[in-house]
């Protein structure tokens, strides 16, 4: 049913039925070709079970919290912060661009919103300074993937809930990775700026200015410290970090900045609402279809012949990453996750990769794929916000591209990249 469950798929997406859809009808309809009636009730009464999980209600709490740090004028202080910090360097709003994408991750763990807060403020900003709007768009589609790698990461949440893994194992090991796109993206944009002959934005600023900037991010910074902090010793779960977080952001957006008004929330809640609803619904409707592809034993066939192709570990993640990274251009990260975990996850563990390495793994290719054409999410969103064609982006990020896939490799076969920070603090072996 694997088989066929992908061009099915994928056909209905090229007519315009919703991902959502077309991840239930897909597998109804093969069942129902198969004349297994039964299996058919079971993948739609599951697509409720596969949303109603305490842990999952971190995701909209995440969002929420996200969607009111923006709409508080948050968003803007991390922007000027990073300006301080490297808008007078060559190709200065373009690292901005990138520093406040790490900044911004710590707070909302989603890239579409960081592609949505971040593009509408820098992209326009940097067309002003003489950067081309597709170099825009693309530096703010490339940078964003950092959003769900550095924790907190809606992503991880769903892995840790689908493979029983620890959300804090996966939140520490997504740290060094997060950090090393970040880095990879910034020496690529050097790279491009003395080629091309970028402005700075600003001159250097002074001692005084980089203090007072850092004054005005003190708050939204120590968001990531609590939420952490919290969950490493033990005061809160997840969830409750999440909702922590919501909590944390309405009193410094409403009573600390001044930034954040009453009649702000309705909208705010709608809008992560709306959001929250979009991603639970594909975490049910993916459950619901993990749970139909384990009675069909899916899992052990594959299984047995990815092992058929080599028995070198080294030689299999290369080939696993090659998968992940052609599934990520048609798939969103959840949906992907949710349908392969399951199925890759247990074949790794059993030559030997560790659980958490894995996670990280997958987690960091399939979000790389958010952006990589043709039918990367935050594509869509930078072309939206920019007002650029997607193929036009499409072209002006593959040199980012480039450098997160490099990046994938070292995590892959590195596994110290991602491990050391879960061991020094004992949630991994």
């Amino acid at each position: 049913m694997l088989v066929w469950f992908l061009p099915l798929f994928l056909l209905f997406l090229m007519i315009g039925l919703p991902v959502f859809f077309g991840m239930l009808a897909a597998p109804g309809i093969l069942l129902w070709l198969n004349g297994q009636e039964r299996d058919l009730i079971l993948l739609y009464r599951n697509v409720y079970n596969g949303m109603a999980s305490f842990p999952l209600m971190a995701i909209p709490f995440f969002m929420l919290a996200g969607e009111l740090m923006n709409r508080g004028g948050i968003t803007m202080r991390l922007v000027e912060f990073s300006q301080a910090m490297m808008g007078h360097f060559r190709g200065g709003l373009a690292h901005v661009n990138v520093l406040s994408s790490m900044l911004f991750a710590g707070l909302s763990g989603s890239a579409v919103a960081d592609t949505s807060a971040l593009g509408s403020m820098l992209i326009p900003a940097m067309e002003k300074e003489g950067y081309s709007r597709k170099f825009a768009a693309a530096i703010t589609a490339a940078s964003s993937v950092i959003g769900p790698i550095i924790p907190p990461s809606g992503i991880m949440i769903i892995y840790a809930y689908v493979m029983g893994e620890s959300v804090a194992a996966l939140f520490l090991a997504g740290i060094v990775p997060g950090i090393l796109v970040g880095v990879g993206l910034m020496v690529m944009v050097k790279l491009q700026a003395d080629k091309y002959d970028f402005p700075a934005s600003r001159s250097k600023a002074s001692w005084g200015e980089r203090g007072n900037a850092s004054l005005k991010a003190f708050f939204p910074l120590l968001t990531p410290v609590i939420i952490l902090g919290g969950i490493l010793a033990g005061v809160f779960t997840p969830t409750e970090a999440a909702a922590v977080a919501v909590a944390y952001a309405i009193i410094i957006g409403m009573f600390v900045l001044n930034t954040l008004k009453i009649k702000d929330l309705p909208d705010v809640f709608m809008r992560a609402a709306m959001t929250s609803a979009t991603v639970l619904l594909l975490v049910g409707a993916a459950m619901a279809f993990k749970t139909v592809v384990s009675l069909s034993h899916t899992p052990e066939i594959l299984a047995e012949f990815v092992l058929g192709l080599s028995e070198n570990p080294l030689i299999l993640l290369f080939l696993i990453n090659l998968l992940l990274f052609v599934v990520g251009m048609f798939l969103d990260a959840g949906p992907a996750i949710i349908i392969l975990g399951p199925i890759l996850g247990p074949i790794f563990v059993d030559l030997g990769v560790d659980p958490i390495h894995f996670a990280i793994i997958m987690s960091v290719n399939l979000t790389v794929g958010l952006a990589t054409p043709p039918m990367g999410l935050v594509l869509f969103v930078a072309s939206s916000v920019s007002g650029e064609r997607v193929e036009t982006i499409s072209k002006a990020i593959l040199p980012f591209l480039a450098v997160e896939i490099v990046v994938i490799f070292l995590i892959t076969f590195i596994p110290e990249i991602s491990m050391t920070i879960p061991r020094l603090t004992g949630f991994a072996d």
